[in-house]
């Protein structure tokens, strides 16, 4: 898959609703450890968008079991209509086999790491990007921010890394994170994702729904090469008092 310009997923556990996606995703993002039947929904799958296939494991945030997990994510990346497949960078460290087994299918890789706790440190927040990026094809980081600070301080990482040539796709889950879905892109963020608006409920808290988040994206990176020099405010030198007179 071509990641020299920003992609938008669309995030569905039933590959029957892709139409629904078409002319505002670009990919189609397939939880499988949410979906029925995934193997043979992926049989059966004739859509036009290709298919970011997700086998997420319980220790973290999704439903699968460990059992037979990584065995069924390979049986996807077989998949004519699998373009990419998502692994977590604890499995990519322990296993790495398993990306050269994906790789040997002609599928990409990202490599993930999620923090639901909290927003780590800007030094950490960059080696996790870092270790990502060397395992995978694109490093994505999701992390749980606890004030405002905490989004801009993804921003930042998100930006250093996309300038060292790291393709990455940065998240800030919550509430107070779902300004970022918006906003990443333009501080370099090459993948975002997206529920069909009534899968909403199903997903992470702060998820925008797909019409309105392409919608946003689209008009905030319209003069992107502009607004992608700004730093975040985190970065921003301090102003200095205008002396009184």
């Amino acid at each position: 898959m071509n990641f020299d310009t920003f992609a938008l997923a669309a995030t569905t556990n039933d590959l029957t609703r892709e139409p629904a996606a078409r002319g505002l995703a670009d990919v189609i993002e397939f939880r499988m450890d949410k979906a029925d039947d995934p193997l043979e929904q992926l049989d059966d799958y004739d859509g036009e968008l290709p298919l970011i296939a997700t086998n997420r494991t319980r220790w973290f945030g999704g439903q699968a079991v460990d059992t037979g997990r990584l065995d069924r994510l390979s049986a996807a990346s077989r998949s004519d209509h699998v373009e990419v497949v998502d692994v977590e960078l604890e499995t990519a460290r322990g296993m790495e086999w398993v990306l050269d087994e994906f790789r040997d299918n002609a599928v990409d890789c990202i490599v993930s790491h999620h923090t639901f706790e909290d927003t780590p440190e800007r030094e950490v927040l960059d080696a996790i990007f870092r270790q990502c990026g060397e395992y995978g094809d694109i490093a994505k980081v999701a992390t749980f921010p606890r004030k405002h600070t905490d989004v801009l301080r993804l921003l930042r990482s998100i930006n250093v890394a996309t300038k060292k040539g790291i393709d990455v796709a940065g998240i800030s889950m919550s509430e107070i994170g779902s300004h970022s879905r918006a906003v990443a892109p333009i501080y370099g963020s090459k993948l975002g994702y997206a529920p069909l608006a009534d899968d909403e409920s199903e997903y992470a808290p702060g998820q925008i729904p797909l019409e309105r988040l392409r919608a946003l994206i689209d008009d905030l990176t319209e003069d992107s090469e502009i607004q992608r020099t700004v730093a975040p405010a985190e970065e921003q030198p301090e102003r200095r008092q205008p002396a009184e007179h």
